[in-house]
């Protein structure tokens, strides 16, 4: 507050409004780069579920197959496939064709269940028999 001529006036001056948008524009520059990591990291969310559902797949196949039976070389539906149609594993940020596996051996089961996405930090992760994630 200040007196003119009797007056008192109120109100912020020209160089305190633009100290307050230099503060406002120091913290947005701040917090942009810890926000991005958190957007990639909910998005890999949504992949790592659709990684277990082929994990599960996979050890279903193991279990109504057999363990000396073909391993599984397909997502998709036929003998030697894990049943899921085209789409099935399509979301907002993954697709059918960012997922690939491979089953190693049946007796004892062993395989690796891999997603990749461009675009994402990390690039790739992986999801083994025992629950083990590698980015």
């Amino acid at each position: 507050m200040s007196t003119t001529s009797g007056k008192i006036t109120t109100g912020f001056t020209l160089v305190e409004l633009m100290v307050v948008i230099l503060i406002v524009g120091i913290l947005a520059a701040a917090v942009a780069p810890v926000l991005r990591g958190r957007l990639d990291s909910a998005k890999w969310s949504e992949g790592q579920a659709m990684m277990g559902t082929i994990a599960t797949a996979i050890r279903a196949y193991h279990g109504e197959k057999g363990p000396t039976s073909p391993p599984p070389t397909t997502l998709g539906i036929g003998n030697t496939g894990l049943g899921f149609a085209a789409g099935d594993l399509t979301g907002r940020y993954f697709t059918d064709a960012d997922f690939t596996f491979n089953v190693a051996i049946m007796d004892p089961l062993t395989f690796t269940v891999t997603a990749n996405k461009a675009g994402l930090n990390p690039a790739s992760y992986q999801l083994d028999q025992n629950g083990n994630w590698t980015p």
